[in-house]
């Protein structure tokens, strides 16, 4: 079902099929690249299409387990900033990220699943945030970064 089909007066559902669809979109980046391919960076940052998958892991695992959840970035072994949530290391492969992410993923359905979007949650260095508020905040990263993403792979597809 894309997001066209969704009935106009359940916003819940609206906000799970976006981000639904930007999650896929970004991990399909990676499809039959090589380890090499992945990592290539081919912008002045540190922007690659792995360390982006990275990146969206920990954004997503910050915002479901720390600002919903209520766990410490600390306590979830998360780096402090997004600049670092994108360096790779050299155990990552895109195996082992695209694990990461599924798995950031399905943690984060399991958080929300049970929440209104009108809930407060608490867990924002900035101070309280509803559960939509972090929908939409999530699905702009999203979305920002499978545009990130297109681009990167497009590139490494003609080089």
């Amino acid at each position: 079902m894309g997001s066209f089909d969704v009935p106009l007066d359940d916003e819940r559902t609206q906000l799970n099929e976006f981000v639904e669809e930007c999650r896929s979109a970004l991990e399909v980046t990676l499809d039959c690249l090589t380890e090499e391919q992945a990592r290539r960076r081919l912008v002045s940052s540190a922007t690659t299409l792995l360390g982006l998958l990275k990146h969206v892991t920990w954004m997503q695992r910050v915002w479901f387990e720390e600002c919903v959840g209520g766990t410490s970035r600390r306590e979830l072994g998360l780096v402090q900033s997004p600049d670092e949530s994108f360096r790779l290391v050299d155990d990552d492969t895109v195996a082992s990220v695209t694990a990461a992410y599924r798995e950031a993923c399905a943690t984060a359905r399991t958080v929300v699943a049970d929440m209104p979007l009108d809930a407060v949650v608490t867990g924002h260095r900035a101070g309280p945030r509803t559960l939509c508020w972090v929908y939409l905040q999530v699905l702009r990263e999203l979305a920002h970064h499978c545009g990130h993403a297109d681009i990167l792979r497009e590139q490494v597809l003609a080089g």
